[in-house]
């Protein structure tokens, strides 16, 4: 049961542990000074000293952060483009394969309705030409 109470705690970023460390440590520096048998002179420089000290440990701890930000912005960054860059290209793929289906298609359509139409105008002219010898007027020969 140990352990996983370690593995619990792992989520924690590093910076926040640092954080905490960096205020527990400003806290205790605090504290000894407070309670030193110095005088009030010797104390108040002392808390300045300490002041500094941490106002140039919180710098620099900002500026490594800010550093390993900025490289973890580039890194995004390029991967980003790089993953636009690839669905830019296979976006290109798709369309231009639809065209081509499209262009397929459209000239199988195109034959089908000129096929259609002639065929149409075929049944129209044989039944225009039977309606004719239907209607014409037929003549018997009277025997005599």
């Amino acid at each position: 049961m140990g352990s996983d109470d370690y593995r619990r705690d792992s989520g924690d970023s590093i910076s926040t542990r640092l954080t905490y460390l960096l205020i527990g440590g400003g806290i205790g520096a605090i504290l000894a000074l407070l309670f030193a048998p110095k005088s009030g002179q010797e104390l108040r420089g002392d808390l300045a000293d300490a002041t500094r000290k941490g106002i140039d440990r919180s710098r620099e701890a900002a500026q490594q952060l800010g550093d390993r930000a900025g490289e973890y912005y580039e890194a995004t960054r390029e991967r980003a483009s790089e993953l636009y860059s690839t669905a830019s290209d296979k976006v290109g793929e798709v369309a231009r394969t639809a065209r081509e289906a499209a262009a397929r298609q459209s000239g199988t359509v195109a034959a089908a309705i000129d096929a259609g139409k002639r065929a149409y105008q075929e049944e129209k002219r044989k039944t225009e030409l039977s309606g004719r010898i239907e209607a014409a007027p037929t003549y018997e020969e009277k025997a005599n």
